[in-house]
Order: structure tokens, then C-alpha cells, then sequence
């Protein structure tokens, strides 16, 4: 898995469209992406269950379901005892998501009737990021079931994000799985970190499946992660010659200064040749600034 704080940009759903687009087209089949990404949230499954534990796999009928029928086949073949469920009918899958079930030679239930209570993990395939409607019906009653194992203290692994969760503002659309530990995939979209999304990720895990850097050039992404990775070459950088009147002049402007407030604590340790605090001395519509 990737350190996020190292890969900053946030790519929304319809971004990272266009990322698994441009990696095909420069030759990498979409069905090898979904191997890796299935590698990915098989990997995390087995990380938090035991040996051998029981792993109920809840898949809907596009990418993502793919991606669970592709950690349903490699968690069997390492002896998990695996539940998959369908919502839809296996027959009815298109293009990659149904090569990758047709490689799967274990049974699809009803997702409707599977019931995860007694599993040691739940994968929720259900769907994607760029869901574009609100969960209701037999969909909901199966997440609001997830939900239920998770409360329970049941391990849900979700894979890019928690199904009804909107990847590109992180509002919940109806109803979203509480996840454990969610893998995404080149990339962390908005969703990730905008709440209510940040708090039903769980352990968010970023996973490289193959997907070349270039891409990004192609997509321009406009939202980055607050990290060091974006702002860090902008700092002045001290060498033997750098004294404090080389650093800049910072001002702080606050409202009123309360004793062992954080803001207050952290002024002095500003990096630079001269520092002033602000603060007004007259009521707040007053508009007078008195330096110190």
C-alpha cells in the first residue's frame, strides 16, 4: 500500500474515470487493473481476519462488484471459506466486471439474502464512488444489514469508498456503510476526506494498480491533500549564512488572546526576521489595529 501523504492529488469520480481510461489506452487491458484492485482489498481482508475465517463478499453489477468477484476467487484459493452475493443476476453483468465473475467457479447468491451475521469480514462491493442517486429499497436494507455487523464490532472492508458514499463531496446519499478500512485506488478522491465520508472510510488504504503517473498531466486535478508533499519545496530552505532578518515578517491577527490558546503558543515559533501580534481594541466593529 502507498503513503496518501505522498501522492497528494484528490481525483473526483469522474477523474479518475478518465485515469483507468488513459491507462488503457496506452495498453493496459481494464481487466488487469481489476486483478490488482481485487489483489488490493483481497489483501486487507486478509489482514484483518484469521486464518481460514469466514469472509461474506456483497457485490453489485459494475467495477466495483468486479472487483469483489476478483477477492472472492484469490481469498477461496488462499482457504478463506468466502459467501458472495449478487445484486442482480450474474448473467445480466457486461464487459470486465463479468470476465472477472466468470473466473470466480463459486456460486453468486441473492445478495438480498445473505446474511453476514457470524462472518469475520464483510467486503462491500456494492457500489462505486460516482454513485448518482440516493440507496432505497433492497439495496439499503442490504447496507443498513452491513451496518448492523459493523455496529456489532464486525470488520467491513470497502472497496475505493463505502457504498453511498458520494466520492466527490462525501455526503452520505440516503444511507453508506460504516467501513473498517477502505482501499482506493492511485489516487484519494474529496470523498475520503469530506465528512461525513472521512468518518465511514475507516483506515483509508491507497493502492497502486498500475496506472501510470502520466495520467495526471492529461487530467489536471485542481484538489490536492493538505501535506507536505504539495508545499514543502515553497518553504526558504536555512543554510549556514540564514539569520532571522533573511525570513520574512509574519502577522498574526487574532480576537482576543487567551492564555495557552494553541495560536498563542505556536507565534513564537514562527520562522522569520520579525513578528507582530494584532489584535482590536475596541469592540469588534471597530476597525482599530493596535501592533505590539
Amino acid at each position: 500500500m502507498l503513503d496518501p501523504s505522498k501522492f497528494p492529488h484528490l481525483l473526483t469520480p469522474a477523474e479518475m474515470s478518465k485515469a483507468d481510461r488513459f491507462a488503457i489506452g496506452v495498453g493496459t487491458p481494464g481487466i488487469a487493473l481489476m486483478e490488482r484492485a481485487g489483489l488490493a482489498v483481497a489483501e486487507e481482508a486478509a489482514r484483518l481476519t484469521k486464518s481460514r475465517g469466514r469472509i461474506v463478499i456483497l457485490c453489485g453489477p459494475g467495477g466495483n462488484g468486479g472487483d469483489g468477484f476478483v477477492a472472492a476467487r484469490l481469498l477461496e484459493r488462499r482457504g478463506y471459506a468466502v459467501e458472495l452475493g449478487l445484486m442482480g443476476r450474474r448473467d445480466a453483468l457486461s464487459g470486465d466486471p463479468a470476465l472477472a465473475a466468470s473466473r470466480y467457479e463459486g456460486p453468486a447468491l441473492n445478495a438480498a439474502v445473505v446474511d453476514p451475521r457470524g462472518a469475520d469480514c464483510v467486503i462491500d462491493a456494492l457500489f462505486g464512488a460516482g454513485l448518482a442517486r440516493d440507496i432505497e429499497g433492497e439495496a439499503k436494507a442490504i447496507i443498513e444489514r452491513i451496518n448492523a455487523f459493523a455496529c456489532g464490532g464486525g470488520r467491513v472492508v470497502a472497496v475505493d469508498v463505502p457504498s453511498g458514499v458520494d466520492g466527490a463531496s462525501g455526503k452520505a446519499r440516503g444511507v453508506a456503510v460504516e467501513a473498517s478500512a477502505s482501499v482506493t485506488f492511485f489516487r484519494l478522491k474529496p470523498g475520503h476526506l469530506l465528512l461525513p465520508g472521512r468518518a465511514l472510510c475507516g483506515t483509508i488504504r491507497l493502492a497502486d494498480i498500475g496506472i501510470p503517473e502520466a495520467a495526471l498531466a492529461q487530467i489536471a486535478p485542481k484538489a490536492f491533500v493538505n501535506a507536505p508533499a504539495v508545499w514543502r519545496e515553497a518553504l526558504p530552505h536555512a543554510n549556514a549564512e540564514t539569520h532571522k532578518y533573511v525570513r520574512g515578517a509574519v502577522l498574526v491577527l487574532s480576537g482576543p488572546a487567551r492564555p495557552g490558546s494553541p495560536r498563542a503558543r505556536r507565534f513564537g515559533r514562527a520562522p522569520a526576521s520579525s513578528r507582530w501580534r494584532a489584535r482590536p481594541t475596541r469592540s469588534p466593529s471597530t476597525p482599530r489595529i493596535r501592533l505590539r
